[in-house]
């Protein structure tokens, strides 16, 4: 287990006395290619107890749906397959109301040796997981499952992807190094949930988390949000995975930026749900090309093609799997305050933006407006809807989706709200670090000034529909 994952959150000790190892899985629902859920199993050997792992799914966070919730269900129903044949004990927690799951993680781990946890940098999951650790009296470690590269390597916010991208050639041969795999429970002792926890925070039947329809009609959640015929699950992205590498990832750098070819890998989903690993991700991608990491250039110069010595489908999905999202990643973990506020982006885009604050907007529109996809430019109101109905738009799409909310949006700073509550809404793989990294460049972020200065958008890189419809959208 590299040092550089392990974080821990409070100043209170490993209780070796405790009844048994407490995993708490919030981001990374996944029983497989799970740095957290190795270490877990690992504090259970070395302090030689059972291991406990509560999934907890609750109703009161911002944009909480049936859409987002099915999702979610979907991989829980098959961890609590999974884990029925296993000595551990799984707690699956589908909080009934609000504020009805409070007092569970400390009940549970007022009886633990140790408390291991999701260390994901984005939403509310931090802040989760910090106010919880300070109220226990037992050791609280975060676990970094995220990425390839441990997001705390390196210690700096990287604001361009050149610059994080030689950042990574230089790191990378130490990262693969250690790569999350398999984990067996052969040889844990058997747990069991505590009954008086069980009476008081009744955990969720396997029926009703193989067919959630009802469950989730009793819910106090957005109802109008409705699941997609996306599945959820480590089986589902799996197959996913291993159907993009065989049928689309050989052509993923000519075919990705147009729908109609359907190039786009879909896995960002199960990423963000943690439903997928990018190790996973990375092997498949890998054992596809017959890589080696002798093929690596030795040359760490932040060039996008030809470091890693492979097709240019595999360069092209490569570079958005570790450079574009790990950045996103790294902006989180090294500025928690501020990631997601308008007065975070670069310099010079809060510059241009503000001369041009004033300019004439030919079409404003509400974010109900919006959201519904109802504007004067029907490939915008096709993506739109697609996103309200589908959750889910390609990569190009979702830039000129939001270059167009700054362009009909009153102020840059209406637009970055507009645009964080319609897509973390709606996308399946919103409320992530490469959601947030999304909306910052449309305004600048990651970004260089562009010319000529055009209203609105000043020198803020400019996309437009005409464009797209040229490149065949």
């Amino acid at each position: 287990m590299p040092a550089s994952r392990i974080r821990v959150v409070n100043a209170a000790p490993v209780k070796p006395d405790g009844r048994y190892v407490l995993y708490w899985m919030t981001a990374f629902r996944r029983l497989r290619s799970n740095f957290a859920l190795e270490r877990a199993v690992e504090a259970a050997r070395e302090l030689d107890r059972p291991l406990v792992i509560l999934e907890a799914l609750r109703v009161d966070y911002e944009w909480a749906s049936d859409r987002l919730h099915r999702f979610v269900i979907d991989g829980m129903a098959e961890q609590a397959a999974n884990l029925a044949r296993t000595p551990a004990a799984y707690f699956p927690y589908v909080e009934p109301s609000r504020g009805a799951g409070r007092g569970l993680v400390a009940a549970l781990a007022a009886r633990a040796c140790l408390v291991v946890a999701d260390d994901y940098p984005c939403f509310f999951l931090p802040r989760m997981v910090t106010a919880a650790a300070a109220q226990l009296d037992v050791r609280v470690e975060a676990v970094d499952a995220n990425g390839i590269l441990p997001m705390r390597v390196g210690a700096r916010t990287f604001v361009t992807a050149r610059a994080f991208r030689s950042h990574l050639q230089r790191s990378i041969r130490d990262a693969l190094r250690a790569r999350p795999g398999v984990v067996s429970f052969r040889g844990l002792r058997h747990a069991s949930i505590p009954a008086a926890v069980r009476r008081q925070w009744k955990p969720a039947a396997i029926g009703d988390l193989r067919r959630p329809e009802r469950l989730l009609s009793r819910l106090p959640i957005d109802r109008t949000v409705a699941p997609t015929s996306t599945r959820g699950g480590s089986i589902e992205a799996r197959r996913q995975l291993r159907a993009f590498v065989r049928d689309r990832l050989d052509g993923y750098a000519d075919d990705q930026p147009y729908p109609n070819r359907n190039g786009s890998s879909r896995l960002s989903p199960y990423l963000h749900f943690g439903h997928l690993s990018a190790h996973e991700i990375f092997e498949a991608v890998m054992s596809h090309e017959g890589w080696t990491s002798r093929r690596l250039s030795a040359r760490a110069s932040g060039a996008r093609e030809g470091w890693w010595g492979v097709r240019p489908g595999a360069e092209a999905f490569l570079d958005q799997l570790l450079t574009w999202r790990e950045l996103g990643f790294n902006m989180c973990a090294t500025r928690p305050d501020d990631y997601d506020r308008f007065d975070a982006l670069p310099e010079w885009a809060l510059r241009t933006l503000a001369r041009h604050r004033r300019d004439r907007r030919r079409w404003t529109y509400s974010a109900a407006a919006l959201a519904a996809g109802e504007t004067h430019d029907p490939l915008w109101n096709a993506a739109a809807r697609a996103l309200a109905v589908e959750g889910w738009i390609p990569n190009y799409l979702r830039m000129l989706w939001g270059k167009k909310i700054l362009e009909w949006s009153r102020t840059p700073e209406a637009a970055l709200e507009t645009m964080t509550a319609i897509m973390n809404r709606f996308a399946l793989d919103g409320r992530d670090p490469n959601s947030y990294a999304g909306y910052a460049w449309v305004l600048g972020r990651y970004d260089r000034p562009w010319g000529p200065e055009r209203p609105i958008f000043g020198t803020v890189r400019y996309m437009s529909s005409e464009s797209a419809r040229r490149k065949g959208f």
